[in-house]
């Protein structure tokens, strides 16, 4: 099991960065970005190994139980690593995980200096790494460039903090807020570039969670077929909130039941069974008014690892989780189209008494995907 969640310990830094400290950790976290689909469920990170102003190795963590950033890089740079300075995106780690720990490496080849961009909110590393390295007299300085290095690991600093995945839910709508017809009619409100779009967004994610009435409805595969990620892109979790097991074995999103996980509050079911003999893992959680506890859904979910949750769903699953405040992002598609008062919204929320109760959102990007406005926001604080 994942260790026990506690809130980040914070770490004063008085440090005077120069102008090249700066241009050294953007390549960093540069670096780290190339892992943005495959490192899960690790932290992304990326690491610059500078001699003398020079550049003499670079690397970055690609895959869970391959090398990490600081290895890759240190192998990289030889010899040329003694009393170098080491820009790294991440804290160097001080424990056995899936691989021996960064700070040995670092000690051993005699670098001079280190600079994190950020602490490790790993309960088990949390400081300790920066400690080993100061210990043998190595200068150790952090917080270089931390908002960008957060950024890049929203989910897997949320879930070693709070104990939950970082949520992003997704909706494609019109002009006036409508996600389908009347009827459910839907398919295809947005464009073409707005769906390859989704397709990157759900390249990076740990899972992506939908709710039994839309695999009832639309049979979605919510799997990534990206080309440019490869012939074999990793695939996320595919999670479907089912509280009373109503899915079909043959579902869509079941096709690969190695990594499929159904959620239920019908514990006793006896389909419960059927999932299993086909490989699908079937877990059980509290029932509550939207029918599956969604916040226990969420926290086991953290503690099988997922760092980011992509939701796909209707305006139930939506409403649900912005109602329960498990809502940290809204991606949302707007198409140059109206579809009219009787089409379906976008959450299903219960009447507000005054503005005073409304959700407060802030704006993090908006930009043109094709013919479409992409939306982002995060719940205002």
């Amino acid at each position: 099991a994942p260790p026990r969640p506690r809130p980040v310990r914070k770490v004063n830094v008085m440090n005077s960065f120069s102008t090249s400290d700066h241009v050294h950790m953007a390549r960093a976290i540069e670096l780290a970005a190339r892992g943005l689909y495959s490192t899960d469920p690790n932290p992304r990170v990326g690491c610059l190994v500078v001699r003398d102003g020079v550049v003499v190795g670079e690397g970055w963590h690609e895959r869970a139980g391959e090398a990490h950033a600081e290895v890759a890089a240190l192998q990289a740079a030889g010899e040329g690593a003694r009393g170098a300075t080491v820009y790294v995106s991440l804290e160097p780690c001080s424990h056995h995980g899936r691989t021996p720990p960064c700070v040995g490496p670092l000690i051993r080849v005699g670098v001079a200096r280190v600079v994190c961009a950020m602490t490790d909110p790993n309960p088990r590393v949390q400081g300790a790494g920066m400690a080993a390295l100061r210990a043998v007299g190595i200068k150790v300085e952090c917080g270089l460039l931390e908002a960008q290095a957060r950024e890049l690991n929203c989910g897997f600093v949320q879930r070693m903090t709070r104990g939950l995945p970082w949520v992003r839910v997704k909706l494609a709508a019109s002009l006036d807020g409508r996600t389908a017809l009347a009827d459910g009619e839907s398919r295809w409100i947005t464009g073409e570039a707005a769906r390859a779009d989704v397709q990157r967004w759900r390249a990076r994610s740990s899972a992506i969670l939908t709710s039994s009435g839309t695999v009832l409805a639309d049979d979605p595969r919510l799997d990534v077929r990206d080309a440019s990620l490869g012939p074999q892109p990793r695939q996320p979790w595919r999670v479907v909130a089912d509280s009373e097991l109503r899915v079909a074995l043959d579902a869509r999103v079941l096709a690969d039941p190695a990594r499929a996980i159904v959620f239920t509050s019908s514990a006793g079911s006896a389909r419960r069974g059927h999932f299993q003999a086909l490989g699908v893992r079937v877990e059980s959680v509290g029932r509550n008014a939207y029918g599956v506890d969604l916040r226990a859904l969420l926290a086991r979910l953290a503690e099988l690892e997922i760092n980011e949750v992509w939701v796909e769903a209707g305006s139930r699953l939506a409403g649900a989780l912005l109602e329960e405040r498990l809502v940290d992002e809204l991606v949302i598609y707007l198409a140059p189209h109206v579809l009219g008062s009787t089409a379906l919204g976008m959450f299903r929320l219960p009447a507000l008494a005054g503005l005073n109760e409304r959700v407060r959102l802030r704006y993090t990007d908006v930009r043109l995907v094709g013919d479409d406005l992409r939306l982002q926001a995060r719940p205002a604080v």
